[in-house]
């Protein structure tokens, strides 16, 4: 088969590797119709993530159709046509009893923290991932879900982990009717955290970036407000003015360890890698949500220390919420959303990339070429 791999920092191309096998009794072999580059997978394209091997295949966001499965698997069947959620969980740990199925502790040896996750580096276990035309699904029995017949190809794929972990990081701001809301990141999460926040009862959602062709976006999909940063000699001043000098309620940090604005913090974080990526987006968060005010995290840092202001945190009454987002359990309410309309997650998507062309999708996305927000891989296309 034809997959994606990885050869060092920036350095990515297409192979051939073997098509994976059934390993386990549980295991399902998914033929890939459609996958995408996730901002997080920029982080392993970059460097930033440990333990990222030679060889290995990145994607964490795909959709197949069922190819084989192992003599255990009960409820896939050969030519099922499936969304995979990024996370790879067991269904019966006691992480996954609680809903925590990001955090399962049978899938991962390093799982003191995060469970398994898709072509994410050794540190999330090693999986390859779906940059490819196969990839192998564990524990195929609790993960996937069919697709349903009304759901859009490029909906289901972005609902693997995008607007999933969006909504999520709306849910865990727990935002009452009437809050404002601040998200800070324009990208597909960014995006889909803001529509979200309308469905949670937000009376005023604001969006920051300093990208136009996102900020614009947020207008459109998301009917937000928006900040430019970049207008601003401190973006946090302008947040609060623009909330009565109190602070938003809820701010979701849609960013994670790329985030721009501080040029030390960017250098030490990205640069030299002396920090898990560059915390600006989380201490613009801390600083610009009120006293006793709640901080909804879901851009992804690496487990090395960041120079947080933990002590601002505290100092404000803050409540502190963040976690890799437990895919399937957003799924059954957001389907729903989907049909009626109210979430449209394939509105992020702004490219599309046969697989042979991976190297330039990366380029594209990576330097934020062409308004690239969301690009798509197309396995089979010529």
């Amino acid at each position: 088969m034809r997959a994606m791999v990885y050869r060092g920092p920036y350095k990515v191309r297409v192979e051939d590797k073997d098509i994976p096998a059934i390993e386990h009794p549980n295991d399902a072999i998914v033929r890939v119709t459609l996958a995408a580059i996730c901002g997080s997978d920029l982080h392993l394209y970059h460097g930033l993530m440990p333990d990222t091997r030679i060889g290995h295949t990145f994607g964490h966001e795909f959709i197949g159709v069922v190819e084989r499965v192992g003599p255990s698997v009960q409820n896939l069947q050969v030519g099922d046509r499936v969304m995979v959620p990024f996370n790879i969980f067991c269904g019966s740990c006691w992480f996954c009893a609680r809903g925590l199925y990001s955090n399962c502790h049978n899938v991962n040896p390093n799982a003191t923290a995060v469970g398994g996750i898709y072509g994410y580096s050794h540190t999330t276990g090693g999986y390859d991932g779906g940059q490819s035309q196969y990839v192998r699904v564990p524990c195929a029995d609790v993960g996937p879900a069919k697709i349903p017949d009304w759901m859009h190809d490029e909906d289901a794929v972005v609902l693997t982990d995008a607007a999933a972990t969006g909504y999520f990081g709306a849910q865990l701001g727990e935002i009452a009717e009437g809050d404002t809301v601040v998200v800070l990141g324009a990208g597909p999460v960014g995006l889909v955290a803001a529509q979200s926040s309308w469905l949670m009862g937000a009376g005023r959602v604001i969006v920051v970036d300093h990208l136009q062709e996102r900020l614009e976006k947020a207008r459109t999909m998301a009917h937000a407000e928006t900040i430019d940063y970049d207008e601003y000699d401190d973006v946090v001043v302008e947040m609060k003015k623009q909330t009565d000098y109190l602070g938003a309620d809820v701010v979701i940090e849609a960013v994670g360890a790329e985030a721009d604005g501080n040029f030390l913090q960017q250098v030490t974080g990205t640069k030299l890698k002396v920090q898990g990526g560059s915390p600006v987006a989380l201490n613009w968060a801390i600083d610009g949500v009120r006293k006793g005010g709640t901080v909804s995290v879901v851009g992804a840092y690496g487990p090395i220390p960041n120079a947080v202001k933990f002590g601002d945190a505290m100092n404000k009454g803050l409540t502190l919420r963040m976690n890799q987002t437990p895919v399937k359990r957003q799924w059954p309410r957001m389907f729903e959303h989907v049909r009626n309309g109210h979430l449209t997650p394939r509105e992020v998507v702004t490219h599309r990339f046969p697989l042979e062309d991976i190297a330039e999708a990366y380029h594209v996305f990576s330097s934020k070429l062409d308004g690239c927000i969301k690009p798509l891989i197309v396995p089979d296309a010529a």
